[in-house]
């Protein structure tokens, strides 16, 4: 017991306040803007930190990450291990511009050494944005919860129409058909979805598909 801190408020301490939060947000978004705007086309990866560097679907979001980067665009991750550090990897491996958006959580993520642009985030919802304002697509690769926020957030963002459809991929047929299973016979089925709401995203195995669902959209749009 004589070894727990002790943490206490300091009467006053208007740092510690509401008032005084908004402005670090803002500081956040600030700089998110400046940097991002500067990048150009670029495409978010998304998927689990702890897939290990042998795992198939580290290489599958590596050679993603490469073909997108020869096609033209920079890629951002969330800058930690497993299916960030592939995506960056593949983005630098390209010679392509790699970027890194962290987040500062209890396990004090760090960053991988494949980032070239890194911003640290203390506040997710910030960074939630920066992941989808600058980005012509998702890649959803497979992950934990993170993984699955991301994904849900995008499809609700389309659906309700606050933003505009972009492609939105998800890599892994076989890690996906559980959920995607369940949300044709019972999310469908009970009609909290509609059919259409399904085609927002695309499933596929293959890097070089993604490239190509995503040059067919926007030569299409």
């Amino acid at each position: 017991m004589k070894n727990r801190k002790k943490f206490r408020m300091i009467k006053d301490d208007f740092t510690n306040e509401d008032t005084w939060r908004m402005f670090r947000i803002m500081s956040e978004f600030v700089e998110g803007f400046e940097v991002l705007s500067q990048v150009g086309r670029a495409v978010s990866i998304f998927g689990g930190s702890r897939v290990a560097r042998g795992n198939k679907y580290y290489k599958l979001a590596e050679d993603t990450a490469y073909l997108l980067a020869k096609e033209g665009y920079a890629i951002i991750t969330g800058s930690g291990p497993g299916i960030m550090e592939a995506g960056n990897k593949g983005a630098s491996r390209a010679k392509g511009h790699s970027i890194g958006l962290n987040i500062q959580i209890p396990m004090e993520q760090q960053s991988n050494k494949y980032v070239d642009t890194l911003l640290d985030f203390r506040y997710f919802f910030v960074r939630k944005v920066m992941f989808v304002k600058y980005a012509k697509a998702f890649v959803i690769m497979p992950g934990g919860f993170g993984t699955l926020d991301e994904l849900f957030e995008s499809l609700n963002l389309i659906q309700t129409d606050r933003i505009g459809k972009f492609p939105v991929v998800l890599m892994g047929r076989e890690y996906w058909k559980g959920m995607l299973s369940w949300l044709k016979a019972t999310v469908l089925k009970n009609g909290n979805i509609s059919p259409k709401d399904l085609d927002i995203f695309k499933v596929t195995d293959s890097p070089e598909e993604v490239v190509e669902i995503i040059r067919n959209f926007y030569e299409k749009s």
